[in-house]
């Protein structure tokens, strides 16, 4: 047997939980994959399953190895799909972190379309801000918003997020629009972190770059929210474009120090640096990349 036909075994071992269940699904002796099991273990010097009288349990090294083969298991497994079975439907497990306001607000419809088109394609879409190890949780891709990619991902450029500071007409009649840096200082500022000293970078009429910090009137992990907060006239918010578009072209918020700009802010797919890119993920980044270019 093979190498690859080794780390297959080792998944199904671990995945059933138990060396007679995995030779009964592969309708070989329990001996056999007992001793092909024991064979693996020589050959990495390690024990990779603890199975002392009374005791199973996958070891550390069993766990880093469980990892690492399914994802050359998997590699293989799609090549298969991608080069053999080139006309069958496209299949399988494809699993996504997208942060919860850019979900939300933009790429719903995008998600549930891609959902649609390909029911084969069994879809998990997880809704958080967190950073994710795309190696050791099983994720295929990440989209997050940046300035520019995290290492140790290979990141794929989809799109581009404007950011400006929004207010609603109420909160600017109760309180003087600001002119300048100074006069911003003076304003209930909505912050979209938890910093008590917070900074927003700009960019002036002049192009020269200022870093403005100040303390947040209210700090929120959710855009949506301060948006909403801003839509109340709690203050003065600096919000993405997927998020203020809606409210501004209905008049609900108005744009303040419209001279200054903020530097723009990518929309990264991330994958895993070694991670090649099967059918399904290759139709996924396609689509999502036009969603979030259109």
């Amino acid at each position: 047997m093979g190498q690859i036909e080794d780390l297959r075994l080792f998944l199904l071992v671990v995945e059933n939980g138990s060396i007679s269940k995995a030779a009964e699904k592969m309708r070989i002796a329990k001996s056999a994959v007992s001793r092909r099991l024991g064979l693996l273990e020589e050959r990495y010097g390690t024990r990779l399953i603890d199975r002392t009288p009374g005791v199973w349990d996958i070891t550390e090294t069993g766990r880093e190895l469980l990892q690492r083969a399914k994802r050359v298991v998997g590699d293989v497994d799609e090549i298969e799909d991608d080069f053999v079975n080139t006309s069958a439907d496209i299949t399988g497990p494809l699993t996504i972190s997208v942060p919860r306001d850019l979900g939300a607000a933009f790429l719903n419809n995008t998600l549930i379309a891609f959902a649609e088109r390909y029911p084969e394609i069994q879809l998990t879409v997880d809704f958080d801000d967190r950073t994710v190890d795309l190696t050791r949780e099983n994720y295929d891709f990440a989209i997050r918003i940046a300035p520019e990619a995290k290492g140790g991902n290979s990141g794929i450029r989809i799109g581009t997020v404007h950011h400006g500071l929004y207010a609603s007409p109420q909160y600017l009649e109760a309180h003087p629009e600001p002119r300048t840096f100074d006069d911003l200082r003076t304003h209930q500022l909505l912050y979209f972190g938890t910093a008590r000293r917070a900074v927003w970078n700009f960019v002036t009429d002049k192009g020269r770059q200022q870093s403005f910090e100040f303390q947040p009137f209210l700090n929120s992990n959710s855009g949506v929210f301060l948006l909403e907060a801003a839509l109340k006239g709690l203050g003065i918010g600096r919000l993405p474009d997927f998020i203020a578009s809606g409210a501004l072209a209905a008049g609900h918020i108005v744009p303040v120090m419209s001279s200054i700009s903020v530097p723009d802010w990518s929309i990264y797919l991330l994958h895993a640096e070694d991670r090649r890119l099967n059918r399904r993920m290759r139709l996924f980044a396609e689509e999502v990349k036009q969603a979030c270019l259109s």
